[in-house]
């Protein structure tokens, strides 16, 4: 074995305890049911008329319900290359607790630039309140988790407000999420010296259009209405730096909303979603506090 790569791996599993994690207010994991689910693949939520055709798998625990449900996103800086079947895993994890879980494709830059793609969310959130009853839903209970991109498209969703210009016209009071998760969190991309993946999104460079660099940031949006979020991040990130969730952080506690920060210190940006265990799982935890099991459930 190639002895970088034998220091590496050890260095990583010494520091597989090597987290901080603000916000939270206990180190319990909280017991829940292994629940048995069934898979809807290949479902169609954009409307008829829409650019292009989306889909979605649907992860529909057994069981009465109505059941707490998660939108799942797939990052990718936006752009082809990812597909939602980079989620599978946490798809299942959610399921086995309790959870409907929605997990979308969404258009991708350079083809279809902001806010393309929040459009995009924004039709599936319609899709799932029209679609509660029959994957047994609760529609007061609608969370979002996201990685990356996802992240950065889940976390945007939460924070744009009613009647905000990202709101129209696909938004509404369906499009509210009760609770978000997002990992590796591109939150401010003016940050960013525009870089091929962010210019190709937002369609220029950060000095000629920073008004959208601004408008795309989920940072400049926080307000108190917003829903709770769980913030998870590799401190070695070089890709998305860990200042965008420690901003984020400070940004929703400044608005006095509920959230938590947890920081790996031996992850970087895709080592962060490869070795994700414990991370996910505080944010599984998080949601099943911000969404309730349902007492027929």
């Amino acid at each position: 074995m190639n002895v970088r790569f034998t220091v590496l791996l050890a260095v990583l599993l010494l520091c597989s305890a090597c987290v901080s994690h603000q916000g939270r207010s206990d180190g319990q994991t909280l017991p829940v049911a292994d629940h048995d689910y069934a898979v809807f693949t290949e479902q169609t939520y954009s409307p008829a008329d829409w650019p292009e055709t989306l889909g979605a798998d649907v992860y529909v625990p057994r069981g009465a319900g109505p059941f707490p449900a998660i939108m799942l996103v797939h990052g990718g800086g936006w752009r082809e290359g990812r597909t939602r079947s980079d989620m599978n895993d946490i798809a299942r994890r959610l399921a086995r607790h309790g959870f409907v879980v929605v997990n979308i494709s969404y258009r991708f830059a350079p083809e279809y630039r902001f806010p393309a793609q929040l459009h995009d969310l924004q039709q599936a959130m319609h899709w799932i309140h029209d679609n509660a009853g029959a994957y047994r839903i609760d529609s007061e209970r609608i969370g979002g988790f996201g990685y990356s991109a996802g992240a950065h498209l889940v976390t945007l969703l939460a924070t744009v407000s009613e009647g905000d210009e990202l709101d129209q016209p696909h938004g509404g009071a369906e499009t509210r999420l009760g609770a978000v998760v997002a990992g590796g969190l591109p939150s401010d991309l003016r940050k960013f010296d525009s870089g091929k993946l962010v210019r190709q999104f937002l369609g220029g460079v950060r000095e000629e259009i920073f008004s959208v660099y601004a408008q795309a940031s989920p940072v400049v949006h926080v307000s108190p209405d917003d829903p709770p979020m769980f913030l998870y991040h590799g401190s070695w990130d070089q890709l998305v730096p860990v200042d965008h969730a420690r901003d984020m952080y400070s940004a929703l506690q400044s608005a006095d909303i509920d959230a938590e920060l947890f920081i790996d210190h031996s992850r970087g940006h895709i080592t962060m979603f490869l070795f994700d265990g414990d991370a996910v799982s505080a944010g599984t935890d998080f949601l099943v506090r911000q969404l309730p099991a349902n007492e027929r459930e």
